[in-house]
């Protein structure tokens, strides 16, 4: 099981009230909102290894280069991934009560927590399943490896088992063609403007006529007398987003080979550092999460 940590902690951030706080007053849902979430998934869904992927790099540089308009629209005046303040604080005390506990939490410099989700993804010897609230991720699905997504669109107890017939289901596309359809159709939250006037509809059309993009594109370059789906008007909005269409596969597609160390994940049997986790617990009044994700893991009390 491979969580996009951010995805989760942010979803916590939104779904646990702030008035939930540290003995000395400090906003401390987030941490709460996670580790209750993450003792729910091991109790339900009993997976071997269990990681938490991380961003260490939330906008990378090689995405930005190829699409300056990647993230753009959420970089704080003052540099850096724009967080709520109340959100802020709270991150590096769940990067210490992680690993007091012992749960692995992996990044990779100059990647997203997507790419290091690939990357595992790909590697794994068996069945993975995704845990996040982002779309971007549906292009890992494979049925044949067993990679389905958990989608949190309503939360951890409500999830969406999202696989290859899922995506096909929901977007009209063949399983694993997610990618192809995100670069033409777009996602403003990601600040990925897509090709202008083409549509989900008319992206699902074209992907299941020529292919993926590359065929599209080979059909926009040869296409003299356009038809349906390539109508004249979509044959002229392919072609004005000529360099979009160069560049966005880059900032899309999610990295699954990337060089980084082997990563265990395995459950722990105990606290990685039972008195630093104790002393987190005292500190931050997490005493009533941490029981829930030891009583997950089968600590002793």
């Amino acid at each position: 099981m491979l969580l996009d940590a951010a995805s989760l902690y942010f979803r916590a951030f939104y779904g646990v009230p702030t008035s939930v706080t540290t003995p000395d007053g400090r906003p401390i849902n987030a941490v709460r909102g996670f580790l209750d979430m993450s003792a729910r998934l091991i109790s339900t869904h009993g997976p071997d290894r269990f990681v938490a992927c991380w961003d260490d790099d939330w906008r990378p540089a090689f995405r930005v280069e190829a699409l300056p308009s990647y993230k753009a629209h959420r970089v704080a005046p003052e540099g850096g991934e724009e967080t709520p303040d109340e959100l802020g604080p709270q991150v590096p005390i769940l990067v210490e009560v992680l690993a007091a506990a012992g749960i692995a939490r992996v990044g990779a410099p100059g990647y997203e927590a997507d790419d290091v989700i690939g990357t595992l993804a790909t590697r794994a010897r068996g069945p993975v399943d995704v845990v996040t609230g982002d779309r971007d991720l549906f292009q890992l699905v494979d049925d044949a490896r067993g990679v389905r997504i958990l989608y949190t669109a309503r939360g951890i107890s409500d999830l969406d088992y999202v696989d290859e017939a899922a995506v096909t289901e929901k977007y009209g596309i063949p399983g694993r063609s997610y990618a192809d359809f995100a670069v033409l159709r777009g996602d403003p939250s990601d600040g990925l403007p897509g090709v202008a006037g083409v549509g989900a509809k008319t992206a699902a059309a074209l992907i299941n006529e020529f292919g993926d993009l590359a065929g599209i594109r080979a059909a926009v370059a040869r296409t003299a007398v356009a038809k349906p789906p390539l109508t004249a008007a979509v044959l002229k909005k392919l072609h004005a987003a000529s360099d979009y269409l160069d560049a966005a596969p880059v900032v899309v597609a999610v990295a699954c080979d990337i060089d980084m160390p082997a990563v265990e994940g395995t459950l722990p049997r105990s606290p990685a550092d039972p008195d630093a986790l104790a002393a987190l617990a005292e500190q931050h009044g997490l005493q009533s999460s941490i029981s829930r994700l030891g009583s997950a893991l089968g600590w002793a009390a």
